[in-house]
C-alpha cells in the first residue's frame, strides 16, 4: 500500500513541475484526491496480482497518475481504468477456508475491504435470490418449502446469477461453499463456462483443542451481530458468581445492554459434529485445488496482526 500512499502525497503537492497552483488549480487538485479514491482498489490488487514490487508499482503510479488526473474528463479516465483492469488483468476469485473460529469472520472483511471485492455466503445469496424472486430463487423457494434440501445445481445457479453483478467485476470471495468435492468441481464447471477459475484459496489452520475455547466462549448480540468472548473481549458487565462460574445473567450487550446470546452450535457436543464434517470434506477440496497451485496455508493460532501478515503474504501471486 506505500504506492498508494505515495501516489496520494503526488496528488496533494503544492507545486507541480514548478508551476505556482492557482485557486483554480488546488480546487481542481481536490478534485483529484476524491477520483484517485476510486482508483485505489484497482492499484492495490495490481500489486497482488501482478507480484509487482513497490519501485515497479511507483512507476506505474505515476503513469495512471497522469492518465487519470492530467485529462480533462476526470470522470471518463477513471472509466477507462475500470474497463482495462476488468478486461486484461486477472480476475480475483478466492475460496476462504477454515474450521468454526479460525477466522474467516474476521479476515474476510479486511480482504474485501482492502481489494474492492465482495465477501459473499451462500446463505445471504440463497436469501436474497428468493426476496427477488429470481428464476433459481423461485427453485430454491419451492424445494424449501417441501421441506427438501437445496440442490448443488440451485446453488450453483445462484452463484451464478450473483456474479454477475457490479460489485463482482474484478473478482469475489466465497464463503461457505464449496463444501465437498462435487460442489468444488461443479463450481468450477460453472466458472469454466464464464471463462475464469479460482484464482485464490486460503486456508486458516487452528488446531481442534484451540477451537473449542474460541468458539464455546463466544456470545453474540443478535441484532447487531456484535461478539464477545468470555476470556478474549468479554462484555463490561460480566461477572463470575460465587463458585467462580459465569454469572449468565451479567452477559448483556455493552451499547443496549440487551441479552446476549450463544448460538446453538457453539457447544462442545455440536463442535464435535461440525469439525467431523469439516475435515472429512474440507481435506479433499483442499487436495483438489492443490493441484492447481492455489491453496494457500496461513496459521491462524497467532496473534490477529500476525495472521493478517500472513493473509497479506498468501494474496501475491508471485
Amino acid at each position: 500500500m506505500y504506492t498508494v500512499r505515495a501516489a496520494s502525497r503526488r496528488v496533494k503537492l503544492s507545486s507541480i513541475s514548478g508551476r505556482s497552483i492557482t485557486a483554480a488549480s488546488k480546487t481542481k487538485t481536490v478534485t483529484n484526491e476524491e477520483s484517485f479514491s476510486k482508483v485505489v482498489p484497482y492499484l492495490a490488487v495490481a500489486g497482488l496480482t501482478l507480484g509487482l514490487s513497490s519501485t515497479q508499482l511507483i512507476e506505474r503510479d505515476e503513469k495512471t497518475e497522469c492518465s487519470i488526473f492530467g485529462g480533462s474528463n476526470v470522470e471518463d479516465a477513471i472509466k477507462e481504468t475500470e474497463d482495462k483492469f476488468s478486461t486484461y488483468w486477472p480476475r480475483n476469485i478466492m475460496i476462504l477456508f477454515g474450521p468454526p473460529g479460525a477466522g474467516k469472520g474476521t479476515h474476510g472483511p479486511k480482504i474485501e475491504n482492502m481489494l474492492g471485492i465482495p465477501q459473499l455466503s451462500t446463505g445471504d445469496m440463497l436469501r436474497a435470490a428468493v426476496s427477488a424472486q429470481t428464476e433459481v430463487g423461485k427453485k430454491a423457494q419451492a424445494v424449501m418449502k417441501a421441506g427438501g434440501l437445496v440442490s448443488d445445481e440451485i446453488v450453483v445457479g445462484i452463484i451464478r446469477d450473483r456474479i454477475t453483478e457490479e460489485d463482482c467485476k474484478f473478482g469475489f470471495i466465497l464463503d461457505g461453499f464449496p463444501r465437498t468435492l462435487v460442489q468444488a468441481k461443479a463450481l468450477d464447471a460453472m466458472l469454466a463456462d464464464e471463462g475464469a477459475c479460482v484464482t485464490k484459496v486460503i486456508e486458516l489452520q487452528v488446531p481442534d483443542q484451540v477451537l473449542e475455547e474460541r468458539i464455546c466462549g463466544r456470545w453474540i448480540h443478535k441484532k447487531s451481530g456484535r461478539s464477545y468472548h468470555i476470556k478474549f473481549a468479554p462484555p463490561k458487565s460480566m461477572k463470575l458468581n460465587a463458585d467462580g462460574q459465569l454469572a449468565v445473567e451479567s452477559m448483556v450487550d455493552d451499547e443496549t445492554g440487551e441479552e446476549l446470546m450463544q448460538r446453538a452450535d457453539d457447544t462442545s457436543s455440536a463442535l464435535v459434529k461440525r469439525l467431523s464434517g469439516y475435515h472429512l470434506e474440507t481435506v479433499p477440496i483442499l487436495s483438489h485445488y492443490q493441484g492447481h497451485g492455489v491453496v494457500k496455508e496461513v496459521n491462524a493460532n497467532q496473534g490477529m496482526d500476525s495472521v493478517w501478515s500472513e493473509v497479506l503474504g498468501s494474496l501475491s501471486r508471485k
